[in-house]
């Protein structure tokens, strides 16, 4: 079986309906949970058996899915093919029920990244991208109202169906609150006792919350990065969102806005070629950070510094490069500059970035 997790709205309905026309002899059935006839059609295995392709979209919303998929697949694993699709993650809302171990391959479909959209990597293809985002419909309208619209409804749509349909939360709408105080908190340490107290709860309800919002992609957290010799922060985090266009401050969007080229780029490696990959920030005790580090099997590969403007090289870069092992390190920007520091610094636009390293 494959298994296909990403945010609502980024494609994934359609992807699996371009599917069929791969099965066209084959007479394919498409069922969505959603759907009152479908979901009885599901719980009854109610499709004919000459359907050499099935696809469950949203059945992740069914409690006990996972024993249901597992007999499905068991009984006909040497006749049929599964998709199973859902805007959560599908490898956390699979408790309970059978083992689902060595059935399944899961990938995680991302919004549009910048060599999706221009082969040629060009930067008003950017700076449209930047503008609205990686999410197919707003992309493609690409009308600052219908934009903002957008937001609204899709938000709308995971707090008070997605969540609902998946966790026990009694005020769901706190949950609204929460999001709606991310978009400034974005980029910065995250500060889960000053949430707690802006919304009045203790720290254990904010970070369920916040593991919540993970959990059905609307936003992300990554993790600090320790190397040894480093008076580094351990314990911080810092939070992103699957949809940059709904950040407004014009720093925090453009770091969102590679941060979630580089997430994407970590779950391609992870995904396809299963090596572990992460994505982190290196902070000292001192302030001094860099905004992101990779990791491929907990070895670093590159450090990204952000900024918006072909500004200076930050000193944080020379200082971490002399008291680390990380073998390189970009400072990405919106701009033209391309200026080679040393062998292993970079000033660079981030449209270039995008070659050197191949981001998928």
């Amino acid at each position: 079986m494959v298994f296909l997790g990403g945010p609502r709205q980024v494609g994934k309905t359609t992807f699996a309906q371009a599917q069929i026309k791969n099965y066209k002899d084959e007479h394919p059935d498409y069922l969505n949970w959603d759907s009152v006839d479908d979901r009885k059609r599901i719980l009854n295995g109610d499709w004919p058996r000459s359907e050499k392709l099935i696809i469950f979209d949203e059945v992740h919303k069914f409690v006990k899915w996972r024993s249901l998929v597992k007999g499905f697949y068991d009984k006909l694993k040497n006749t049929h093919q599964f998709m199973i699709t859902g805007s959560a993650r599908l490898d956390y809302y699979r408790k309970g029920g059978d083992s689902l171990l060595g059935r399944f391959h899961y990938y995680r479909m991302h919004p549009l990244s910048l060599p999706e959209i221009s082969p040629t990597y060009d930067k008003r293809d950017m700076e449209h991208l930047y503008l609205f985002g990686g999410f197919p419909e707003p992309y493609l309208k690409s009308d600052t109202v219908t934009l903002k619209r957008w937001h609204r409804q899709r938000r709308d749509r995971i707090i008070y169906s997605d969540i609902r349909d998946l966790e026990n939360v009694k005020e769901i709408s706190n949950i609204e609150l929460l999001a709606e105080a991310l978009p400034e908190r974005i980029g910065s340490p995250l500060s889960r006792k000053n949430l707690a107290q802006d919304l009045e709860v203790d720290f254990k309800t904010v970070e369920r919350w916040l593991t919540i919002l993970d959990n059905v992609y609307y936003s992300y957290r990554i993790m600090a990065f320790g190397p040894p010799k480093i008076k580094a922060v351990k314990k911080e985090q810092k939070i992103y969102f699957w949809d940059w266009s709904e950040v407004e401050s014009e720093g925090a969007k453009w770091e969102n806005f590679v941060a979630s080229h580089l997430l994407k780029y970590c779950h391609y490696i992870e995904d396809s070629q299963g090596e572990k990959m992460e994505l982190r920030f290196l902070r000292d005790v001192e302030g001094r950070e860099i905004d992101f580090v990779v990791l491929k099997q907990n070895k670093p590969l590159f450090a990204v510094e952000c900024k918006s403007g072909e500004k200076a090289l930050s000193p944080h870069i020379k200082y971490f490069e002399q008291r680390t092992k990380i073998p390189k390190f970009y400072q990405v920007h919106r701009g033209t500059k391309h200026q080679a520091i040393s062998d292993k610094i970079e000033i660079l636009p981030f449209t270039e970035f995008c070659k050197i390293e191949d981001l998928k």
